[in-house]
This record gives structure tokens, C-alpha cells and sequence, in this order.
């Protein structure tokens, strides 16, 4: 079956299936950048990348600097190292720049206020200081730089673009702001078209099968600057034609990766889903219609496609797992939905 055998490769590729990594640097480095906007579920998309893996863990990484959140791709949050921000910043802000420019104008946002908003940033934040939203938002009202509305996040969304502020240590349960060159290296800068070639590299290395429309879109690029990238990078790469579409992936030597009756919770936003233009190869064909907005919800995968959806409640005592089949499970199957819970309230607690 296509779909069936899209979403099984995808899942070995993902990391999901038999991961390698042990560190949530490694799984962040691997996979380019993975998408963070829902933080619980961004830390759960690592987790589940990794074997025995812990939240505090992922916490731990974020609040030391070795994996970096910060708006960049289509833009929304993202996951990233400190080693990949500046070049792929410096790829994909242009074209986010020109996205924005009817926003922009609707807030009265010029590039003098921007600059502004930029250089107070940058003062407030020298010598490794960190400040909360809260915070920032009290700094820029008493210099005069209205915030209300949406200002105040798409000048923080500007000053993360232009390279001064990127996340720092959380304060609580309160996300903080510090200097991008405070968390982040120095490092070569790479050419339009050398960033271009290691993106499709890192993507299709990590999600393959997948297309060059798939890419695309997941990247934010132009099919022109898809194709480029893609170009560059197959030489490394292998293709299938399935159903008149190429499928660009990794070489894999043959491996037994179809694991019948195996279960995961998936966050929502994975990267399972979001990385593809077409998400149909993710779901089982019987729930199509029902899983028509997948990607925004946490989705129960066996046999390594979508079957159902579930959500959690945090409690003192741990968290309950609610879960929404589209279908019948067998007695197998249940055992390992089962586990999979058993394995995300672990990751939790």
C-alpha cells in the first residue's frame, strides 16, 4: 500500500522509529528545525525521538542554550541549534520581510521603529541578561514604542529575523528573550545557494520520502529555490516515482521497519505531519475525512499512520490520557495504544 509504505520510511527517518539519538541537541540538529509553537508538544516531539527520554530534559537543553526557539521557516516557532540559526535565518528572513509588509503597515511598524525596538533590545540585554515578554513590553512602552494589539510580537518576531534576540532560560513558566550572539556561535556565513543545498539536504535526509512540493512548502521557499536546493543535494539522495510523483529520500539499505501492532502518540504540529504539503500517506485510508485537520491535533499512529486523535489532562497525580479512535482497534493494537501512554506519562513525570 503507498500510503502505508510513504509513512513507515517517513517514521524511520523521523527518528521515530529505532532512533539513534540520546541528547535533544542531536535530534534538534538532525531534523534542521521542528516546529514549536505548542512548547508542551515541541518537547514531546523530541521525546518521542528519543529512547527514556525525559521533559526535563528537553527543558534543560533550552534553558543552557543547546537548542535554540525562535520564529523562522514560514514563519512560527521553531526548535533549532545554535549552530543552524544564523544561516537559516539569513536564508528564510528575506521572504518573510516581504510577507509582511501589509502587516507591517497596518500597525504602523517602519523600519526606524524597528530599528528602535532593535537597539533597545540589544542594550537591555547585553551581559548575558534575559527578560521575559513582560518585561520587554514594560522597556518599549517607557521608551515610547506602543505595544498593544499585535505590535509587541511582530517586534519581537522582527528583532528575532534580524538576528539580535532569540530565546533564553525560562523564568518559571515564563519564556525569556536574551541576545542571539549571547546563545548562539559565530559561524560562517553560507551562500544563497549553499544554504539552499544543506536545507534540502537536512530535510530529505530527515523526512524523505518526500517531494520537491513537500519541501517547498515546509521550507517557506519558492519552487525555484526548492528546486535548486534539491538539485544540489540528490547527488546524496535516492528517488521513487510513485503514482506519476518523485519521492526524494535517503539511501537505506533494507531494513525490517514495518512493526505491525507498534503504537505512538504523536504531539500535534509533529513534524510527521507538518513537514508535507500532501498528509495523506500519514492516515489510514478508512479515516481520511476524519482526519482532515490532523496536524492540529495529537494523533494516535499504528501501523505507523493516524487512527485517531487524543489529548491529555495534567493533574497533581499525573496526567490522564483521553483518546479519540476513528475506528476499531484489535485486542494487539489496544495493548500498544496501551504502552504508548504509558511511555508519554513517563516522558512527563
Amino acid at each position: 500500500m503507498k500510503s502505508n509504505y510513504l509513512a513507515t520510511k517517513r517514521m524511520y527517518n523521523q527518528q521515530i522509529i529505532d532512533s539513534r539519538f540520546n541528547q535533544p541537541e542531536d535530534v534538534v540538529s538532525y531534523m534542521v528545525a521542528m516546529q514549536a509553537q505548542d512548547y508542551a508538544g515541541a518537547q514531546w516531539a523530541i521525546g518521542l525521538r528519543m529512547p527514556n527520554a525525559k521533559s526535563n530534559t528537553i527543558e534543560k537543553a533550552l534553558n543552557e542554550g543547546k537548542i535554540l526557539r525562535t520564529h523562522l521557516l514560514r514563519p512560527t516557532w521553531h526548535f533549532v541549534s545554535p549552530t543552524d540559526i544564523r544561516w537559516l535565518l539569513t536564508l528564510t528572513a528575506p521572504r518573510i520581510h516581504a510577507a509582511s509588509v501589509a502587516m507591517d503597515k497596518k500597525f504602523e511598524l517602519t523600519d526606524k521603529l524597528f530599528a528602535q525596538s532593535n537597539d533597545l533590545l540589544a542594550k537591555a540585554l547585553q551581559n548575558n541578561q534575559q527578560l521575559t515578554r513582560p518585561e520587554i513590553d514594560n522597556l518599549l512602552k517607557q521608551a515610547g514604542i506602543a505595544t498593544n494589539d499585535s505590535r509587541l510580537s511582530l517586534l519581537l518576531i522582527r528583532a528575532e529575523l534580524d538576528q539580535v534576540i532569540c530565546s533564553g532560560a525560562r523564568n518559571g513558566k515564563q519564556f525569556s528573550y536574551a541576545l542571539l550572539d549571547d546563545r548562539a556561535p559565530l559561524t560562517q556565513p553560507l551562500s544563497h545557494e549553499e544554504a539552499l543545498t544543506k536545507l534540502a539536504a537536512g530535510y530529505f535526509n530527515s523526512r524523505g520520502p518526500a517531494t520537491l512540493h513537500d519541501f517547498a512548502y515546509w521550507a517557506g521557499l519558492t519552487i525555484t529555490d526548492a528546486r535548486l536546493g534539491l538539485e544540489n543535494a540528490k547527488l546524496n539522495l535516492v528517488n521513487e516515482i510513485i503514482d506519476g510523483k518523485t519521492y526524494w529520500m535517503p539511501f537505506n539499505k533494507e531494513i525490517n521497519i514495518h512493526q505491525k501492532n507498534k503504537a505512538y502518540l504523536l504531539p500535534m504540529y509533529d513534524e510527521f505531519a507538518i513537514a508535507y504539503k500532501d498528509r495523506d500517506a500519514m492516515v489510514n485510508p478508512l479515516y481520511l475525512k476524519q482526519a482532515m485537520y490532523v496536524i492540529f491535533d495529537a494523533a494516535i499512529v499504528v501501523d505507523n499512520q493516524v487512527v485517531g486523535t487524543w489529548r491529555r489532562t495534567i493533574k497533581k497525580s499525573g496526567a490522564d490520557i483521553t483518546l479519540n479512535l476513528f475506528g476499531k482497534l484489535n485486542k494487539t493494537q489496544t495493548t500498544a495504544v496501551e504502552i504508548a501512554i504509558k511511555k508519554y506519562q513517563k516522558f512527563l513525570f
